[in-house]
């Protein structure tokens, strides 16, 4: 991140703290972060940075605008923009689920830089994924910008389709509502057979984390992963065999594809305001 780049956060949300709190710990100066937000006074306590309660000032000199709002809220916020949009116009990165790039150069104006970013909830706790995907206008040190400010909360990745935002809004953006429902799977289960909730729990918790750190720091692929553990007539080749019987792999199917097709519908819907 460039020294000077002014960053403004239009929204103040769990997402928009998420990304100050990991700009200012890789050095970020507070002075050039601003943030947006009827309800400011609690970020303001967390972070040293300047709250506004007006976005058209807030976005003067800015380089970089974040827009982290409601996709419900946005093309009332953008159009207002618009007809303020300081020249040349910032950077403008969208974290609002569902928006099409097409439907923001609508709002905010056909020449404004813009990258659609799919964030997910663990960049709350810097552990984020998130796939970015830039337009016509955006150039080669914005898109560098654009990428340092999501690497703050985790992993990032470029998209060359747009059309595969909505994969990603599948796999990633709702992903870790699928983990989470395998862990309270998984703890009930243990429960029902006899461990106390507390140990159900923590084994479940524990145990997750141990996978997903072995897969990240593998070389090997989840399926090989899988098959070292898997021994030949033992207890994990029972339990596996039995999730596979069950058509496990043809719900996790049906799952992103049902999730990819809201993400489409939800985008139609947004693009007709």
């Amino acid at each position: 991140m460039n020294n000077d780049s002014i960053i403004t956060f239009i929204g103040g949300g769990n997402m928009a703290s998420s990304l100050i709190g990991g700009l200012l710990d890789t050095g970020v100066a507070s002075k050039q972060i601003r943030v947006t937000d009827i309800h400011s006074q609690p970020l303001a306590s967390r972070f040293p940075v300047q709250c506004y309660t007006d976005n058209l000032a807030a976005i003067i000199d800015a380089d970089i605008v974040v827009l982290a709002i409601k996709p419900q809220i946005l093309p009332d916020v953008a159009k207002s923009i618009a007809v303020a949009m300081p020249s040349p116009p910032p950077l403008f990165i969208s974290i609002a689920a569902g928006i099409r790039l097409v439907d923001l150069s609508r709002w905010l104006g056909d020449s404004v830089p813009i990258v659609r970013v799919m964030p997910n909830t663990p960049a709350l706790v810097r552990s984020g994924a998130s796939a970015l995907f830039a337009g016509q206008y955006v150039n080669s040190k914005q898109r560098e910008l654009a990428e340092n400010i999501l690497r703050a909360v985790g992993l990032t990745l470029w998209l060359e389709d747009e059309a595969q935002m909505d994969v990603v809004t599948a796999l990633s953006g709702s992903g870790p509502a699928y983990f989470f429902l395998i862990m309270e799977m998984l703890e009930r289960a243990g429960i029902n057979l006899g461990l106390p909730q507390e140990y159900a729990r923590l084994l479940t918790l524990q145990t997750a984390f141990g996978a997903a750190k072995m897969a990240l720091e593998s070389q090997e692929d989840v399926a090989t992963l899988r098959s070292r553990v898997t021994s030949k007539g033992g207890t994990t080749e029972q339990a596996v065999n039995c999730l596979q019987a069950g058509g496990l792999q043809s719900l996790f199917d049906q799952a992103l594809a049902a999730a990819q097709q809201r993400a489409i519908s939800l985008a139609d819907q947004f693009g007709e305001q």
